[in-house]
């Protein structure tokens, strides 16, 4: 099944709530949670309080994406705040499994995430022990940049890796970065199941009918 998880990070901050009930009702299964620390990425952004009020508006996945150095220091904090999925990056720790752990004592999905430089193969030894591989398709750190296609090529070999274990159903793919109707297309013939979506969302007159275009082209 294809999800979409609109990033919030392109949406207006002066009215969070209410922009996050708008792709909830526009059809997207998932809310998309930038979290940097200034960093691990050259950018900061919201932290564990913010998810913590917008959790009143809605009942949405919310996937939360640490890009922040040695994430398990807030893991416990973001799990209180109300996220549902925690992704962190590979590149940020040395200690991936004990994060994993970490995470799933909250009785919450893990996540891990590599950038564009980084081989896919690296993943390989965590995939019986993570819910959610996120493969960034642009460096991670700021919104409304442009597609890497050869990023395709990591959601490729995890999507094979996935199967050659026999994770499909337990594992989801999720691409972030650059994704509109037209690379969505391409992401999901690579692999991809979850899609996150800024610009290409928040920014359209009909959010609905940019989800839909999202989620259903082909």
């Amino acid at each position: 099944m294809i999800k979409v998880s609109p990033s919030i990070l392109a949406s207006d901050f002066s009215k969070l709530g209410d922009e996050i009930v708008s792709i909830v009702k526009g059809g997207a299964e998932y809310i998309h949670i930038d979290v940097m620390d200034g960093m691990f990425v050259p950018n900061m952004s919201i932290g564990p309080c913010i998810i913590s009020s917008v959790r009143k508006v809605t009942d949405a996945v919310f996937d939360t994406h640490l890009m922040i150095t040695d994430p398990i220091r807030y893991v416990e904090d973001f799990a209180k705040a109300g996220a549902d999925i925690i992704t962190f990056h590979f590149e940020s720790c040395t200690n991936h499994s004990e994060v994993i752990d970490r995470i799933h004592s909250f009785g919450k999905k893990a996540g891990i995430s590599i950038k564009p430089a980084t081989p896919a193969f690296v993943l390989e030894p965590l995939l019986e022990k993570i819910d959610l591989i996120l493969i960034m398709t642009v460096e991670p750190g700021f919104g409304g940049q442009s597609f890497i296609p050869e990023t395709l090529e990591s959601v490729k070999i995890v999507r094979e890796m996935i199967k050659r274990l026999g994770l499909d159903s337990k594992v989801d793919i999720e691409v972030d970065g650059g994704i509109t109707p037209q690379t969505a297309i391409l992401a999901k013939k690579a692999g991809a199941n979850v899609l996150v979506a800024g610009s290409a969302i928040f920014k359209a007159e009909d959010r609905k009918a940019a989800i839909e275009a999202i989620k259903n082209n082909e």
